[in-house]
């Protein structure tokens, strides 16, 4: 798969995927009316949110330059992604989704996104442990398996992994 034909597909992926989760459900949740939230839980809420979609808009990228692919299970990368956010945690995306949601229930004061986001973190979780890894696993075996033991799967570690000798 070439460069731009990743891009195009990561895109289209982008939309549906984390376009659903941090976009669609949680305006169907709450139609994007506010509770009460004050400044502070506002401005919180906003730093969030933004993280949040910067550091999945460059983990997207991460697949398209590194990987030559997408995040998308029918379309998946050439190479394994393990460069960028990749050295300090391996699920960046996931993260960033939460921290997208999270980040609207602070911005609008809508507890009932927090729940929400608990649910999504369930779904990931399980996901990730019943087929991405094993489909990782055979995919790019003992390559994938060294990754797993040198960089954590949820909590970014301080200091970044180095990354392998291209």
């Amino acid at each position: 798969m070439g460069r731009m034909r990743a891009a195009a597909g990561t895109i289209v992926f982008l939309v549906i995927a984390p376009g659903t989760v941090v976009g669609l459900f949680p305006w169907l949740i709450t139609g994007w009316q506010a509770g009460d939230p004050g400044l502070a839980e506002m401005t919180a809420g906003a730093v969030l949110t933004a993280a949040g979609c910067g550091v999945l808009l460059y983990a997207f990228g991460q697949f398209v330059i590194e990987g030559i692919g997408t995040p998308a299970p029918p379309a998946p990368t050439d190479r394994l992604v393990s460069r960028g956010l990749y050295r300090y945690v391996r699920n960046p995306m996931y993260l960033a989704v939460l921290a997208g949601i999270a980040g609207q229930a602070l911005l609008l004061g809508r507890p009932v996104l927090l729940a929400y986001a608990a649910g999504v973190l369930a779904a990931v979780f399980a996901f990730v442990h019943w087929y991405e890894q094993p489909t990782l696993t055979r995919r790019y075996g003992s390559q994938y398996l060294e990754y797993c033991r040198q960089v954590p799967g949820w909590i970014p570690r301080v200091r970044a992994r180095r990354p392998p000798a291209a």
